[in-house]
């Protein structure tokens, strides 16, 4: 029998029941593959709570790596035997094996281990649209980057930086703040202790900046409009201290004829061929060495409450991942 991490009721970490699941063989479009990796990430805190609803009971997770064991008819172009990781899937990576949405699932090149793969997809195709889509970042923007020290952070501001943007990021503290800057943070704010609005300012001598990438949510919002400049772009991708309250679209106007948007990553990677090119331009920098991958933490599989526990807490930096 397969094991996998399922929950019956929405709560806290210890929800999460470590249960035997059976794989049936995949039907038309799919793949079985066995995991050796998973990525673990905020979302899944966000599904497990139920601030985004699933089916009860329900698997978790979308990001992982490992082997293909079989294909269902109509996939022509996985075999068995080939490494793939994915980041955009229904739920259910936290689970030795599964069946998947064949047109959800990459092939990894040489040069990019399962660990790495498990760590980088969902947070790395996060960022591809963030600063290749939702804002193009360009050479001389400087950009305002929340929770720099994080696993998405760490991501974008290696991938800004060789851009050639100036990073700004905020961090909750002084380790976190070394982390950010090693890699690609030339500002860092630790905003417990400093008022971030006033400190962009002043790095950017009043002009403020044209994009604001917030996964903080509540805390930070309304103080992130304060530093765009005008027709700048605000983009909530995740609200870790919880969610943002409803917004008077007036304040908008008021601060600059601003843009703010709520993006996903399963609506950019929606169709295979854009999913295929995210992943390649991401595979491109990593390989490259422009961006480095780097996994902090691990955890057995079966140890996913504790975990959540962990990222929860803050006690975590950059990626975490579960071992099969």
């Amino acid at each position: 029998m397969t094991h996998a991490i399922r929950f019956h009721k929405t709560g806290g970490p210890e929800v999460l029941v470590w249960e035997e699941v059976s794989v049936a063989k995949p039907g038309p479009g799919e793949a079985r593959i066995r995991h050796t990796a998973v990525g673990l990430n905020f979302v899944d805190i966000y599904n497990r709570s139920g601030l985004y609803p699933a089916q009860l009971p329900s698997g978790l997770g979308s990001e992982a790596a490992g082997i293909v064991e079989e294909i269902g008819p109509g996939v022509t172009d996985l075999k068995p035997g080939d490494r793939v990781a994915y980041g955009a899937s229904p739920l259910g990576a936290y689970s030795e094996a599964r069946l998947i949405p064949a047109d959800r699932l990459l092939k990894l090149p040489d040069g990019v281990d399962d660990k790495t793969a498990a760590a980088m997809m969902l947070k790395g195709l996060t960022t591809q649209y963030l600063i290749r889509q939702t804002y193009r970042v360009k050479a001389g923007d400087t950009i305002l980057l929340h929770a720099a020290a994080g696993g998405v952070g760490l991501i974008l501001s290696q991938w800004a930086k060789h851009l050639g943007a100036t990073v700004i990021g905020t961090v909750s503290n002084d380790e976190k703040a070394k982390l950010a800057k090693a890699h690609g943070c030339d500002h860092v704010i630790i905003y417990t202790r400093e008022d971030f609005v006033k400190r962009v300012d002043e790095i950017t001598g009043g002009k403020k900046v044209p994009v604001v990438y917030d996964s903080v949510g509540k805390d930070t919002f309304l103080k992130s409009l304060d530093c765009l400049a005008p027709l700048g772009v605000a983009a909530l991708f995740g609200q870790s201290s919880g969610a943002v309250e409803p917004l008077n679209l007036g304040l908008l106007a008021q601060k600059g004829s601003l843009y703010v948007t709520r993006p996903t990553l399963f609506t950019y990677a929606a169709k295979r061929e854009s999913l295929v090119a995210m992943a390649g331009e991401l595979f491109d920098v990593v390989k490259s060495g422009a961006v480095k991958i780097e996994v902090h933490q691990t955890y057995p599989l079966k140890d996913a409450a504790k975990a959540h526990a962990d990222l929860a807490a803050r006690k975590t930096t950059g990626s975490t991942v579960l071992l099969v």
